[in-house]
């Protein structure tokens, strides 16, 4: 919890043109094309990519098949690298596919019903925002999700698929009060350097302030707000052509910010038995449940499990001292309300179905479009509490 006095508490996000985001959607479009075809397949789908190369791999078990180079060069078509102008093109890149098939001495666990894997899996929710989700993330979030709309509109042509935001806020006593300092890095044509070549004009930068942070973050700034745009100068060489990409390495701008701990593992790519993910959404849905019946102000849930058992080694609460009713009694509560087996949560949340690439950008939390993020226990928590 953000504790008392003045403290500032700050989140990044990465757009859809990131390198390590591009692999998160291919790795989650292709396990959407599976699931449509084969809802029982097993599916760990990695990606990695660089300069002119994209790299598939990983272990898939199914009935299916699909075009897997096809799928991933649709979606890096669909984020935008399409010419030579940003230094990477779908059209040219080479695309390998090195995917083996999933160890069977999982499957005689999985099949059963229990958990995929090992591991421990962390759900959280604070009432600071409508998202019941961190402010710093969702700004970051929004402001991204903005440059993606003035990017593809045409309204800043200049600007590329390639992003990065981060927002700083004061807190005041565990609340937040305004937004202390913005950072937006983003791809660019050189058309907006100054004579120097070194920079944009600061014309391009007041354009991209304008179109972009401010329609985001107008009611949380003042006089005092810092905004960065581009703070190195320039950044004309961005995308796979300048950093490689990889599943899985954004799981702090996937998740929570930096406000509670992480998991053992990343989401994109794995299908449902994989608890990394499934258990993930159910420890939000409670999180999330919990504090919309306020119950508390702030919830984090942790669930544990062992590979090839399907009821949890451990279940924890933690409400940081804002719960209504004490966190063990919570505990207790939600562990009666809320199904917690692998079978249980892929059936609750329908989660054999091909639903998601969406999840790969922008985080897995906080939209109401995704079905972990419903209040409907908001009713029985509120019955068992009394």
């Amino acid at each position: 919890m953000i504790k008392q006095g003045t403290c500032y508490f700050t989140s990044e996000s990465v757009s859809k043109g990131h390198p390590d985001k591009v692999c998160d959607q291919i790795s989650d479009a292709v396990l959407d094309a599976i699931l449509e075809k084969d809802k029982t397949a097993r599916v760990a789908c990695e990606t990695y990519i660089t300069r002119g190369l994209v790299v598939i791999g990983g272990e898939i078990t199914t009935r299916t098949w699909v075009d897997i180079e096809q799928i991933a060069r649709n979606v890096i078509k669909d984020i935008g690298y399409d010419s030579a102008t940003w230094g990477f093109n779908y059209k040219t890149c080479a695309v390998i596919n090195v995917i083996g098939q999933q160890s069977p001495d999982i499957s005689q666990g999985v099949d059963v019903g229990g958990a995929g894997d090992q591991g421990l899996m962390v759900g959280y929710a604070v009432n600071e925002t409508p998202q019941y989700m961190p402010l710093s993330l969702v700004l970051s979030h929004n402001i991204l999700k903005n440059h993606e709309k003035v990017r593809k509109n045409k309204t800043l042509p200049y600007l590329g698929p390639d992003a990065k935001s981060q927002v700083t806020v004061q807190y005041k006593n565990g609340k937040p009060m305004r937004v202390d300092t913005i950072v937006l890095s983003t791809q660019h044509t050189e058309d907006i350097l100054d004579r120097s070549g070194n920079k944009i004009t600061d014309k391009a930068k007041k354009e991209i302030e304008k179109a972009v942070v401010l329609p985001v973050v107008k009611q949380w700034i003042d006089k005092d707000t810092k905004i960065y745009i581009n703070p190195t100068g320039k950044f004309v060489i961005g995308g796979p052509q300048s950093d490689t990409g990889l599943t899985g390495r954004k799981i702090i701008v996937d998740t929570y910010g930096g406000r509670c701990p992480h998991g053992g593992g990343a989401f994109s790519g794995k299908d449902p038995t994989k608890v990394d993910r499934s258990a993930a959404y159910m420890a939000r849905y409670i999180a999330k449940n919990i504090v919309a019946a306020k119950l508390a102000d702030e919830c984090t849930v942790q669930i544990a499990y062992a590979i090839g058992k399907d009821e949890p080694v451990g279940f924890y609460v933690d409400t940081d001292g804002t719960g209504r009713l004490p966190d063990e009694k919570l505990a207790k509560i939600a562990q009666k309300i809320f199904p917690l087996t692998p079978r249980g949560i892929i059936e609750h949340f329908k989660l054999r179905s091909p639903i998601y690439q969406p999840t790969a950008s922008f985080g897995h939390f906080g939209r109401e479009n995704f079905p972990w993020e419903k209040t409907d226990k908001v009713t029985a928590l509120q019955k068992a509490a009394k």
